[in-house]
């Protein structure tokens, strides 16, 4: 008696005879205008380019840190942020947005923004903690993790003009800034105090719980084609010229400021609805 019962991995070779052996192609679906499902091979060139170059730079970021070449490990992920907020308006500005390129864009954005930064930190000071140090550097990578992973599920969810929890970009940055602070002033950030030590290895926990909590912060995306009064120019002057005064030392207080802002937010969304 002839068994029909074949293994799904025998159909599916049966119905896509391009997918047999070795071979490089991506196939996904997408809706078109009219609702209809069609199926799509290849990927889009540009953004996924984009993306590319950030993983890059989170890789390379991971190398330098390695090395103890500690400044270009921070311009690397400053650089791996430019690519990440390109990717994604190149994507919408061409109309190549697609489900393979979201999460790519997540993969990189693990790398450049979950790893890269706790490596980091723990190669620049928490590796002097031992095991405490490792601990709370992984504690800041999964939580990067999570965060992604949650907002990949929670796409056309929620409200677009706010994220849950900090970005993962925003974390990094506030991670690498009080690296950048800290080699700058090595009088004040003393590597051998171990109290020093301490502030550094809560603050990569705190930041990782902050990336996964249910705070609302700001998205600006709504912003990008709004028109806004003349005068909101004038502290958005002032903050460029504080920032350029001292790069490291204004990036980190405007991030710290942007972090509080979410209590802000949280607080008054919720007394709205009180």
């Amino acid at each position: 008696m002839t068994n029909t019962n074949k293994p799904e991995s025998d159909c599916s070779s049966q119905r896509d005879p391009s997918f047999d052996g070795i071979t490089f192609e991506v196939e996904e679906e997408e809706h078109t205008q009219e609702g209809h499902k069609i199926k799509r091979r290849g990927i889009y060139l540009w953004p996924n380019l984009i993306t590319t170059a950030a993983l890059l730079s989170g890789f390379y970021s991971i190398i330098a840190s390695m090395n103890g070449v500690y400044i270009q490990a921070i311009y690397a992920i400053l650089l791996a942020a430019l690519f990440d907020g390109l990717d994604g308006r190149v994507a919408r500005a061409i109309g190549a947005q697609s489900a393979f390129g979201e999460q790519y864009d997540s993969l990189s954005d693990l790398l450049a923004f979950g790893v890269a930064p706790a490596i980091l930190m723990y190669s620049w000071s928490l590796n002097g903690l031992g095991r405490i140090g490792l601990a709370c550097c992984f504690v800041y990578t999964a939580c990067a993790a999570f965060r992604l992973a949650r907002f990949n599920v929670q796409i056309g969810v929620v409200d677009k003009r706010y994220f849950i929890g900090i970005a993962s970009p925003l974390a990094a940055i506030i991670v690498i800034t009080l690296v950048w602070v800290s080699r700058d002033y090595p009088e004040i950030f003393d590597l051998k105090e171990k109290g020093i030590l301490a502030i550094y290895a809560f603050i990569m926990v705190a930041v990782g719980l902050l990336m996964i909590s249910n705070m609302k912060y700001y998205s600006f995306k709504q912003m990008d084609r709004k028109r806004v009064p003349f005068v909101v120019m004038l502290p958005v002057v002032l903050i460029f010229a504080a920032i350029t005064y001292n790069i490291p030392v204004g990036i980190l207080i405007v991030c710290i400021l942007y972090v509080l802002s979410g209590f802000v937010t949280t607080f008054m969304t919720r007394k709205k609805t009180v």
